[in-house]
C-alpha cells in the first residue's frame, strides 16, 4: 500500500553544524578583545614624559622666598630630599623663642640668639665650685647644648623635704653671680631615689622632684634670676645617674641639676603704638556721645574706657 508522507519532514542531517557560525564570530571578537587590551597595555616612555611634563607645569607654581619653601618640582626630581630641603626651616618667619620638650634640642632659633659660650661659663662655675667638685657634691658637665650643675639634694634640702635650707641659699649666691649676667635659658630639673614616698606633702618622687625643682627656681628669682629664662622638670626616679640597689647610688640619684642652655634669651619688643589710629578711635567716640547724650564714657584707672548707656545715681551725682 502506498503511503503518502509529508513533505514537510527534515532530513537527518540537516543543519546539524549552525552553531559553529556563532562560535567562529565569538572566537573572531574574543581575538580582537585580547589585542586591543595588549595594545592598550604598552605605554610609550615618550608619551609618559610628556603626561610628567604636563603636570609639572600644571601643578608646579614660583613660590616665594619669604616662605622658606624650595620651588623644585616635586614630579621631575626623583632624588630623595630631606624635610628641611622640601619645606624649608618653617611656613613663617619664627616670632620668639621656641623650646621643645626633648632636654637637649632647641626649636627654630638662629644663631643670632646664641647666649653666652658655654665654655666661658663653665671656667668660671669650675672656679667658684672648686672646693664642691673636689668632694664629689657636685658635678660640672657640658655637651653641645647644655652645660648642667649637678647638686647633691643633701646640700639643698632636709631629707624627703622640699623647703631649701640656708646652705643652699649661699650656694646659689654663687651660682647666681655667674649665671645672673648672661642670658641663656635655664632648665631646673629634680631627680630622686628608687625609695618610696607617700605622706601628707607629696603622694610620690616624681611630686617630690618637681617641688624641689620648683624651690631652687624661686630661691633663684629671688636671688635676680630672670624669670622668663627659667623653666622646672620633675624627672622623679625615673632617670638614675647610678644604680638604686646600694645608699650609695641613691645618694647620687637624689639632686637637682641646674642646666644652662646654649641658646639665649631675647627680650620681646613691645609692639609699636599706633597714635593716629587711637586718636581717630577718641574723635569717634566723642563724636557718639555727642550725638547720642545717653551714651557715657567713663575712663578706667588702668587707662581703659568703659562704654555705658547707664544715667549716675543721684548720691553719686552730689558728689
Amino acid at each position: 500500500m502506498y503511503r503518502h508522507r509529508s513533505r514537510h519532514q527534515q532530513q537527518p542531517d540537516q543543519q546539524v553544524d549552525r552553531w559553529l557560525v556563532s562560535y567562529a564570530d565569538f572566537m573572531t571578537l574574543l581575538f580582537a578583545l585580547f589585542v586591543v587590551l595588549y595594545a592598550m597595555s604598552i605605554i610609550k616612555e615618550e608619551q609618559y614624559s610628556v603626561l610628567e611634563q604636563s603636570l609639572t607645569r600644571l601643578f608646579v607654581k614660583p613660590i616665594s622666598s619669604e616662605t622658606g619653601l624650595t620651588s623644585k618640582g616635586v614630579l621631575t626630581d626623583n632624588g630623595p630630599q630631606s624635610e628641611l630641603a622640601l619645606y624649608g626651616t618653617s611656613l613663617q618667619p619664627a616670632k620668639g623663642p621656641t623650646l621643645l620638650a626633648d632636654a637637649s634640642i632647641l626649636s627654630d632659633i638662629d644663631d643670632k640668639n646664641l647666649g653666652s659660650p658655654l665654655q666661658s661659663v663653665e671656667q668660671h662655675l669650675v672656679k667658684a665650685l672648686d672646693s664642691l667638685i673636689e668632694q664629689g657634691l657636685t658635678k660640672i658637665q657640658r655637651d653641645g647644648n647644655w652645660l648642667t650643675i649637678e647638686l647633691n639634694s643633701g646640700l639643698l634640702f632636709a631629707s624627703g623635704s622640699a623647703t631649701a635650707t640656708d646652705s643652699a641659699a649661699t650656694l646659689l649666691t654663687e651660682i647666681t653671680k655667674i649665671i645672673n649676667p648672661i642670658n641663656n635659658y635655664i632648665r631646673v630639673r629634680g631627680y630622686t631615689d628608687n625609695r618610696p614616698i607617700n605622706n601628707e606633702l607629696f603622694a610620690s618622687n616624681w611630686q617630690l622632684s618637681a617641688s624641689r625643682a620648683a624651690s631652687v627656681l624661686r630661691l633663684l628669682e629671688r636671688l635676680g634670676t630672670t624669670p622668663a629664662r627659667m623653666a622646672i622638670e620633675g624627672f622623679g626616679q625615673y632617670y638614675p645617674f647610678a644604680s638604686n640597689n646600694n645608699a650609695q647610688g641613691r645618694a647620687e640619684n637624689r639632686k637637682v641639676v641646674i642646666a644652662i642652655s646654649r641658646y639665649g634669651y631675647q627680650q620681646a619688643e613691645a609692639p609699636p603704638v599706633n597714635l593716629a589710629a587711637e586718636t581717630e578711635l577718641q574723635q569717634k567716640l566723642e563724636q557718639v556721645t555727642q550725638d547720642d547724650g545717653s551714651i557715657k564714657i567713663i575712663a578706667l584707672p588702668g587707662g581703659g574706657i568703659r562704654i555705658t548707656t547707664r544715667q549716675p545715681a543721684a548720691n553719686e551725682q552730689g558728689q
